[in-house]
């Protein structure tokens, strides 16, 4: 890592330095190396951070406006209506793409500190990875998942899902155990209703009954606990994670039901 190469050189050479020469006793020099040590990583943290936070903005905005293009064409159906749910699903994933692609862009910046900035390689790989994920190109998705940093639950439940569609049973579970196992109370709510959804498609029912009844010990969510109580009560037609909304869709695994609206005519019923 080059900032603590950098940070150590200019610290054992303000050390070496007053010490060889006598302007300092080498007690005194060892404090004032460690000192420039640690000022020179700190500085250079705060400077690299300040970049990476500007091109996380731009990131931002650059997603934020993809949404609102999205947004606007799906307010426009409203008025007009396209075709079929098909036509209208295939015009989002376009817009979608465009907009993962334009991310994906100013992502490449992050590129240039992955070797000044600790685990900054890992986290490049993760943003990289959803925008890969919205554009549904699985074969980038693959190969950035073992390069990604798995913080983020979000992340967990992709990297679970992709394992789900290419049947690595054993490897779900223990990434799902070892994650619950760290999360705080509150948290991870969607990779426990994916978690329960899988195990739901493999017929363990009594498991996926297990993780809910676990899950509502550790946070409030309406939605496990309805599918607790569907499974409890052998209503299992009734699951259901559509109450996470788009957080449950973005994984990919189900697609959102629409009902096309027809336009109705503006002046009632024609004689």
């Amino acid at each position: 890592m080059y900032t603590i190469l950098l940070a150590a050189f200019i610290g054992i050479s303000l050390c070496a330095g007053l010490g060889s020469t006598g302007s300092s006793s080498w007690g005194w020099a060892v404090f004032w190396g460690m000192l420039a040590f640690v000022a020179t990583f700190a500085g250079l943290g705060l400077y690299f951070q300040s970049r990476i936070k500007v091109i996380g903005m731009t990131l931002q905005e650059v997603m934020k406006s993809g949404q609102a293009k999205i947004q606007a064409m799906v307010n426009g159906w409203q008025m007009r209506p396209p075709g079929s749910v098909k036509q209208a699903q295939d015009s989002i994933q376009r817009e979608q793409a465009k907009s993962a692609d334009a991310a994906l862009a100013v992502a490449a910046k992050l590129d240039r500190y992955n070797r000044w900035v600790p685990m900054m390689e890992r986290q490049s790989a993760a943003i990289r990875l959803q925008l890969y994920w919205a554009k549904r190109d699985f074969r980038q998705v693959d190969a950035l998942l073992p390069k990604a940093l798995m913080l983020d639950p979000m992340i967990v439940c992709m990297k679970i899902a992709r394992m789900y569609v290419k049947g690595e049973k054993e490897g779900m579970e223990k990434l799902f155990t070892r994650t619950t196992a760290r999360l705080r109370y509150g948290q991870g709510a969607l990779l426990y209703a994916l978690y329960s959804w899988i195990l739901v498609k493999q017929g363990e029912i009594d498991a996926a009954h297990k993780i809910l009844v676990h899950a509502c010990e550790k946070m409030e969510n309406a939605t496990l606990k309805a599918n607790r109580d569907n499974l409890a009560n052998n209503r299992i037609a009734h699951f259901s994670n559509a109450g996470f909304g788009d957080e449950w869709y973005a994984l990919l695994l189900e697609e959102p039901k629409v009902r096309m609206q027809r336009q109705q005519p503006r002046f009632g019923r024609p004689f």
